[in-house]
């Protein structure tokens, strides 16, 4: 039978190993809690850098040309028979020259496939398939900060396409859809080449351009939706200076020309 002493003796043992392992899981749970915040603090910093990249990438999708064109058709039939436009690739489609043979004279373009290469793939093609050839300029504007000439349309309606549509480009690839700026007017300058739209499609979101576009025969200010492809040279200018001298039919600001501006053909060089 155990004495006192030894009785006592095992007791403050028992209390040491109780004191030691009361100890030793404190220490535990402290690493465990430290460990605990490295892995988060990593979380973190992993989280930062993923949306520091993805948000780069984000910005750097925003200045870069679209990977394919979308010609969708349209509910409304082409006003002539033509095909969409063939294109693998925008980076495919080059800058060009075309001249706009009209019965008041020629109107020789640079294309800028750089920065609306699309827009020029649709020019390019609906010009190779004679869409534009026999049609009238339908509309001429004169007021203040607007002086344009429109055409493009078979019917001479300004309702009138090539049966499909796509998106605008430059200017507008320049802003967000959200940003405030995307809908105050800019500079569309004397001798721009750009196309007429109905503004965005409500059935899918996308834009609406198809085959009209207008010459810009004075300094004009529009909002950035109208995409600019090209720019008229010195003389295509006469030609549109003399058609725009002549005024509007009934004398107003915004109609068909006096002079009838028929497109004879338009050739790509």
């Amino acid at each position: 039978m155990p004495s006192n002493e030894q009785r006592r003796a095992a007791a403050k043992r028992k209390l040491e190993r109780q004191v030691a392992s009361r100890a030793q899981r404190a220490r535990k749970r402290k690493q465990l809690t430290i460990a605990g915040s490295v892995v988060g603090v990593v979380v973190v910093v992993a989280a930062v850098s993923f949306g520091i990249y993805w948000n780069r990438d984000k910005d750097d999708d925003k200045s870069t040309t679209a990977s394919a064109c979308d010609f969708r058709p349209t509910q409304t039939p082409a006003a002539r028979p033509v095909d969409k436009p063939k294109v693998d690739k925008p980076s495919d489609v080059k800058s060009a020259k075309a001249t706009l043979d009209t019965t008041q004279g020629p109107i020789p373009v640079q294309l800028n496939a750089d920065q609306s290469p699309c827009t020029v793939a649709s020019f390019e093609s609906l010009a190779k398939q004679k869409f534009f050839d026999g049609t009238s300029c339908h509309r001429m504007t004169t007021g203040e900060g607007l002086k344009v000439l429109q055409c493009g349309d078979p019917s001479a309606t300004g309702s009138g396409g090539p049966g499909y549509q796509f998106d605008n480009e430059y200017p507008t690839t320049k802003y967000s859809p959200m940003d405030p700026a995307a809908q105050q007017p800019i500079d569309y300058k004397r001798g721009v080449l750009a196309m007429a739209n109905a503004g965005p499609d409500p059935t899918d979101g996308g834009g609406t351009n198809g085959s009209q576009f207008f010459l810009v025969y004075g300094d004009s200010k529009l909002p950035p939706q109208y995409t600019m492809f090209g720019t008229v040279d010195e003389a295509g200018l006469a030609t549109l200076d003399k058609i725009a001298a002549a005024g509007v039919q009934g004398g107003g600001g915004d109609g068909k020309p006096v002079d009838d501006v028929t497109i004879q053909s338009v050739k790509i060089d």
